[in-house]
């Protein structure tokens, strides 16, 4: 783990600072980091960035912004490489302090810490066939097109995956010519700021900046500055509609990966050995804190009842408890606000006449009291005006709705606003491949769907109110760049 990011020294508490303009800063204030495991467990704590500090770290990467974009981009492909090197050796202490952080699993943290350097490698591969000008076949005389880099750029990341995420935006990024300013979540902050201190050194000061502190102060301030040209954003619809608003009084360019509600399709030739673990990981992985975990399925009405039986069984063999401990097989939710938000979801489809089975076990009753933990809730016998069904409940609690047509279990999968994920489950790939092609989804997967599933290399994002823009593989890097035509006209006749 990186020191010089870190102030003080208790044992095992990350008090940090922030980045900007290369140098490691305090604020007035400081937030604490309490751990969703155990609320009275404080994990450390960062500074109470301002308003100034936001615009202070904006000036930073304008300044960075002129050498960068300068840059060949063989040769920041070059320092993204070297980048990814620098991370691999912390990866093992930083999953332990995104668990304490976030309350997910440690294999769950293993594999949002492990994925950073991966995904800087594959972006910096892709540095060698990528066409920053092209030449068109044009009557018109000689036009080229080419690639300029954009300016400065915000990554906002949530808390669920805040490493993870926040990888797969910087690494586009840099690689165009950009300069960053981070608003990590003000919930689970310390993981990714230990990965940008292991790294920032390699790039000149400025080009990435990170910025901590509230959301409505810190990231509105961000969003609204006029030197910023691009947005990066993963997070709620809410915020997100949000943000889009206060980017339009400059016309910033806008990429948001927003909430999901997806739906699972499971057909009557599933085969269910494999179908119902597969889904339970989809549903509560992350604890259902996930965009993309499965948030609705539904079975066809003849395998429906084994389908239920069966996953109502596979769910409760679930342990939950601290993350940190090896027996636990789903951590904690985020915070109390979280569970509570869940348990009213469940509440309400309890009064709308469905029934409600609880599953799972503590894993230690005695410290239940302590974290934000929920047992995993299977939910059945409610329909599409169930908010349970219609909203996106980000926990672990799954509603299993049954369907008598394939056509009519597109046509509901498809009657929400969302449209971020989708799985179509059959042991007909060809017939599951067609059923996916018309479901309202930027990412529609056969027999998967769980964390995992969307690659480096597959456009991430999505369709309606999930979303605008896409992360994730060559799409995400053409988002950073700006298109410039260049033509000159050759003389009539």
């Amino acid at each position: 783990m990186a020191t010089d990011w870190v102030r003080g020294s208790r044992a095992d508490v990350i008090d940090a600072a922030m980045l900007i303009g290369g140098r490691w800063v305090e604020a007035e204030g400081r937030i604490a980091v309490h751990s969703p495991a155990s609320a009275t467990q404080v994990v450390g704590s960062v500074p109470r960035g301002s308003q100034r500090d936001a615009h202070g770290a904006v000036d930073a990467a304008t300044r960075a912004f002129v050498g960068w974009s300068r840059t060949p981009i063989a040769d920041r492909a070059a320092i993204l490489r070297r980048a990814a090197e620098a991370l691999i050796p912390g990866e093992a202490d930083r999953a332990v302090l995104l668990a304490r952080e976030t309350g997910q699993l440690l294999s769950e943290a293993n594999g949002g810490v492990r994925g950073c350097a991966r995904t800087l490698a594959y972006y910096a591969g892709l540095a060698d066939t990528f066409e920053l000008v092209a030449e068109l076949d044009s009557p018109n005389g000689t036009v080229r097109v080419a690639k300029q880099s954009m300016g400065v750029a915000i990554l906002i990341v949530p808390w669920n995956a805040p490493t993870r995420l926040a990888f797969l935006g910087l690494a586009p990024i840099l690689l165009a010519g950009n300069t960053v300013v981070i608003k990590p979540p003000t919930e689970a902050p310390l993981a990714l700021l230990d990965s940008i201190a292991a790294i920032h050194e390699l790039f000149p000061a400025g080009v990435i900046n990170v910025v901590t502190g509230p959301g409505d102060e810190v990231g509105r301030e961000l969003v609204r500055h006029p030197l910023v040209r691009k947005i990066n954003f993963t997070g709620s619809t809410t915020a997100g509609k949000e943000i889009l608003g206060l980017a339009a009084e400059t016309v910033k360019r806008v990429s948001l990966e927003l909430g999901g509600n997806d739906p699972a399709i499971v057909l009557e030739d599933a085969d269910l050995e494999d179908a119902v673990p597969e889904l339970v990981r989809g549903v509560f992985g992350l604890s259902g804190q996930m965009c993309y975990d499965v948030k609705r399925i539904y079975v066809d009405r003849a395998t429906y009842p084994d389908f239920v039986e069966a996953f109502r069984a596979a769910a409760g063999r679930l342990v939950v408890g601290d993350g940190l401990d090896p027996t636990s097989t789903m951590g904690s939710l985020i915070s109390e606000r979280q569970r509570q938000r869940v348990a009213g979801l469940i509440e309400d489809a309890r009064a709308h006449g469905g029934r409600v089975d609880v599953v799972g076990h503590q894993l230690d009753p005695a410290s239940w009291a302590d974290g934000w933990f929920h047992l995993p809730t299977v939910v059945t016998g409610v329909d599409e005006a169930c908010a349970l069904v219609a909203q996106e409940q980000f926990g672990p609690a799954i509603p299993i709705l049954a369907y008598d047509t394939v056509e009519e279990a597109i046509e509901r999968a498809n009657s929400t606003e969302y449209g971020l994920g989708a799985s179509v489950w059959s042991r007909d790939e060809t017939r599951a491949f067609d059923i996916a092609r018309q479901i309202q989804a930027g990412s529609a997967f056969v027999n998967i769907h769980r964390l995992g599933a969307s690659g480096d290399d597959m456009p991430f994002g999505g369709f309606k109110e999930s979303g605008l823009g896409r992360s994730h593989g060559l799409i995400a890097l053409e988002e950073q760049f700006e298109v410039q035509t260049i033509s000159s006209r050759r003389p009539p006749g």
